[in-house]
């Protein structure tokens, strides 16, 4: 029996790894989604963001945000404070058995739960492309990734006063996806819209990406990240039931994402006229989005149909925060904001566990947390350092002025 324990324990072990590894993966989709998306002067200063943002969630969970999320009594409010990972499972506490046994590695844990931290950072970097300074941004995300996110996770998968409220959020539609487009937007307010984006008498002009074909490979990345991302949050995979479960999880995962592309398709379609390609992008992102928060519940037509609320939704949301004047060069707030509020309000319509009470209260919690926390520091560091390049530096590509080089510099004539 003590070997077919340590067989589990290393099966569930490589298995949380290997999702860790796919959900990593997804940095390189945001990373391509939002080089893409951005105008091609733009865009060596976003790739350095995004793969900055990833190192400093790392260092940041590793040193405080793992301990702050993980290491509090249940039910309060405020975590401890503490850093580092501690000790690892020891041999002994594996074979005991019982509930309170571990069976996978607490480094295979960390891992884990650091993708996700470096995820909900990369929503915000989409959002304030192409006109914040980059070491304000880098700044940002030392304190999100450190604080801000560690506290609203604590009190959710941490075990901390919404989880014994009862808020359902199996792999993060709010917990990671609103919470990073909530910092989003927090520095989009104070941010301001790019130059040029909006006219005096409220005309709103379109500025269109560089490189859809990148926009495109990374939002298949993303597609196939998720499935790590969803996959990995049943934690376990080596009994019948658990390997079930995930096998669920990921049809319905795969489900969503399809019926975020058709109505995002159907929708754009008949509203602009045109089989838009940007807007079917983010369909299918929001199909991933809505899902996440309960994969496992839903059938997969019923995973299908979330997916495609989501997909209908983020259309909508778009257009709508255009008009708002709120400007997302992206569309991450729309895909990981308004839709991840959609998939956490879905939730108990298949969960009988769940309830509308819990998921708005959890909804409110988090959105204002993250919301409240991230407009302070963004005040602060407009205060400091500033946080917007100048108009002309704008102008010019926030390349040159932050990077000293450019992504295509063949087709700017500044190559041979």
């Amino acid at each position: 029996m003590s070997e077919l324990t340590e067989l589990s324990y290393a099966l569930d072990t490589f298995y949380f790894l290997i999702c860790g590894v796919l959900v990593m993966w997804m940095a390189a989709g945001f990373a391509m989604l939002e080089a893409g998306l951005v105008r091609a002067k733009n865009t060596a200063e976003i790739l350095t963001k995004n793969v900055a943002l990833f190192a400093i969630a790392c260092t940041m969970y590793l040193l405080v945000g793992y301990y702050l999320m993980y290491s509090s009594p249940e039910g309060g409010i405020l975590p401890n404070l503490g850093v580092l990972l501690g000790s690892e499972n020891g041999i002994d506490a594996v074979l005991a058995g019982g509930d309170d046994a571990p069976y996978y590695a607490m480094r295979a844990d960390y891992f884990f739960q650091v993708v996700f931290v470096a995820t909900a950072m990369s929503i915000v970097s989409g959002a304030v492309a192409e006109r914040m300074k980059l070491w304000a941004f880098l700044a940002f995300a030392v304190v999100m990734t450190g604080l801000i996110y560690p506290v609203s996770g604590y009190w959710t998968w941490g075990g901390g006063w919404l989880s014994a409220a009862g808020f359902s959020d199996y792999a993060g539609s709010g917990i990671v996806h609103m919470a990073g487009a909530a910092a989003a937007l927090a520095g989009v307010l104070v941010l301001g819209p790019r130059k040029g984006k909006y006219g005096k008498d409220g005309s709103i002009y379109a500025i269109p990406g560089a490189n859809l074909p990148l926009a495109t490979l990374g939002t298949f990345i993303l597609w196939m990240g998720w499935f790590g991302f969803n996959g990995g949050s049943e934690l376990k995979v080596s009994d019948v039931a658990s390997a079930n479960n995930m096998a669920q999880v990921l049809v319905n995962t795969n489900a969503a994402a399809a019926g975020g592309v058709i109505a995002a398709l159907v929708v754009a379609k008949l509203w602009f006229r045109k089989a838009d390609l940007t807007m079917t992008l983010n369909g299918a992102l929001a199909g991933l989005v809505a899902i996440t928060a309960d994969p496992l519940s839903p059938s997969a037509l019923s995973a299908a149909l979330i997916g495609a609320v989501g997909g209908a939704i983020v259309v909508a949301a778009i257009v709508a925060l255009d008009k708002l004047k709120i400007d997302d060069p992206v569309g991450a707030i729309s895909v990981h904001g308004v839709v991840g509020i959609w998939g956490l309000l879905a939730v108990p319509l298949n969960n009988g566990d769940a309830t509308f009470g819990a998921q708005l209260l959890g909804i409110v919690g988090i959105f204002a947390w993250v919301f409240l926390a991230s407009l302070v520091v963004w005040g602060i560091l407009k205060a400091i350092m500033g946080i917007r390049v100048s108009e002309e530096e704008e102008y010019e590509g926030v390349d040159l002025v932050e990077c000293g080089q450019e992504a295509y510099p063949e087709f700017s004539g500044s190559g041979k």
